[in-house]
């Protein structure tokens, strides 16, 4: 199994692009392919704060709908998805810009976009376990004692980490290190905590690297196990970077 994963994207489409340029893909019929015949892996959060949300929807749906790749939700793309069915939620911290492209569509193109985004979050895992257990991708990373569940408890720990219900000063939510805690023996690769760089921490890897913050998007080769990563377009946010000791 020959695999990039790519850290959360948040609508940065052009930062998209060129990391799977720098990966070896070529477009095809609207969708990246890689002559060698390595497949694309999605730790979640493809949409919201970036510009370009819509088109990698449309993108990430084409490649799953190919057997090209894997997609797993993370946290953002559950709000999103719960927005498409109309249920109530807030439209903050990102998903504001989803829905502005959304809004700005005719409504055939709105019906669209919304059936294609629902069809592939209800075809998604909660989290991905492949390569025989070998590896697993969970947006916000998983416990080794959790793989093989999919309960409340579990859903939560993959969508949002691992928190303590208490909220920082900014507002976010205080979450536990689990990564320093992790025993498995699957690789876990996983984003939602934007940090400054490519985070290893036994066999876990964190690439979310803040492409939407200003950082960097960044992808995690497998089985080599290195990263490769592209600047990002956007305004550098420093806060939003978490600092691990």
């Amino acid at each position: 199994m020959m695999l990039d994963i790519i850290g959360d994207i948040h609508g940065c489409f052009r930062e998209f692009a060129a990391l799977i340029e720098r990966l070896g893909y070529r477009w095809e019929e609207g969708v990246p392919v890689h002559p060698g015949g390595r497949k694309l892996g999605f730790v979640g959060d493809i949409t919201d704060r970036g510009p370009e949300s819509l088109k990698m929807i449309e993108v990430v749906s084409a490649l799953v709908e190919r057997n090209l790749a894997y997609y797993v939700p993370g946290n953002h793309c559950n709000k999103l998805y719960r927005f498409f069915l109309g249920r109530n939620v807030q439209i903050t911290h990102g998903l504001e810009t989803t829905v502005a492209e959304y809004r700005a569509l005719p409504p055939s193109e709105q019906e669209r976009i919304r059936r294609t985004f629902i069809r592939l979050y209800e075809g998604a895992p909660l989290y991905a376990v492949l390569d025989e257990g070998r590896l697993v991708i969970a947006h916000a990373g998983i416990r080794h004692d959790h793989i093989g569940r999919l309960d409340k408890k579990v859903k939560t720990f993959v969508l949002y980490g691992d928190i303590t219900g208490e909220t920082n000063d900014d507002g976010t939510p205080v979450r536990r290190d689990w990564a320093k805690r992790y025993r498995g023996d699957a690789w876990v690769v996983y984003g939602h905590t934007p940090v400054p760089v490519p985070r290893f921490v036994g066999r876990t890897v964190n690439i979310d690297t803040g492409c939407v913050f200003g950082g960097a998007l960044t992808a995690f080769r497998y089985p080599e196990m290195n990263t490769v990563s592209v600047p990002s377009s956007m305004p550098y946010v420093p806060e939003k970077f978490r600092a691990f000791s």
